[in-house]
């Protein structure tokens, strides 16, 4: 019998997103319409984590439907895969912006990530948790 607490994301999968790629976030508006922005994530075991201020448009999507996907690759000729990872969103509080700086040096060299640490001090920065369901390899 096969163990369900087996992770969703596959060791493929965790090698692949150990590659700081824009991902691109898709939340349903109010409007019922697709919300979808590029955006940097990492990983936290197999959630998959955005940084974001509280008053963007997908936070307020996610507070309505906490369902939402995220594609992360499938670009040429950068990557020969990509993937579509679906599940449900949580909004966190990130104490000290903690997260967001360990965001900041995944895509920015540290000069660059203190300078933008500083710029977004006074922002009402969260984190977007994505506990995923499902992973299709899209390319």
């Amino acid at each position: 019998m096969a163990s369900t607490n087996a992770p969703i994301l596959n060791r493929r999968v965790r090698q692949f997103l150990k590659k700081p790629r824009i991902a691109r976030l898709a939340t349903q508006g109010v409007d019922g319409y697709p919300h979808v922005v590029p955006i940097w994530f990492r990983r936290d075991g197999d959630d998959i984590l955005f940084g974001s201020n509280r008053d963007n448009r997908k936070v307020h999507n996610i507070l309505a439907n906490s369902k939402g996907a995220v594609v992360i690759g499938g670009e040429l000729p950068r990557d020969a895969e990509g993937y579509l990872i679906q599940g449900d969103l949580s909004v966190e509080e990130d104490p000290k912006q903690a997260s967001m700086w360990k965001m900041l040096l995944r895509y920015e060299t540290k000069k660059n990530a203190e300078r933008l640490a500083k710029e977004w001090a006074d922002s009402d920065m969260i984190i977007i948790r994505l506990k995923p369901r499902k992973v299709i390899r899209v390319y």
